[in-house]
């Protein structure tokens, strides 16, 4: 449910709404009555780590040395 609050309780009471908005709710900024921004919470900005996501997809060749054309081209710089 998203809460609306006016400038003035927004500034009043902005370590709560930042608490609310932390927990999940969604806090609406109305400024003269209409909605003017909007209080949420971050997203994780890191996705979850999944060991064993690509298994299959790396075969043995992926571990065979480089041909030297193509280590050449990497060591060129």
């Amino acid at each position: 449910m998203n809460e609306i609050v006016n400038v003035h309780e927004a500034k009043t009471h902005f370590s709560k709404l930042l608490e609310k908005a932390h927990q999940g709710q969604e806090i609406i900024v109305a400024k003269a009555g209409k909605p003017y921004a909007r209080l949420v919470p971050l997203a994780d900005s890191r996705p979850e780590r999944r060991p064993g996501r690509l298994a299959g997809r790396v075969d043995d060749a992926f571990f065979d040395p480089l041909p030297e054309d193509e280590l050449d081209a990497w060591e060129a710089s």
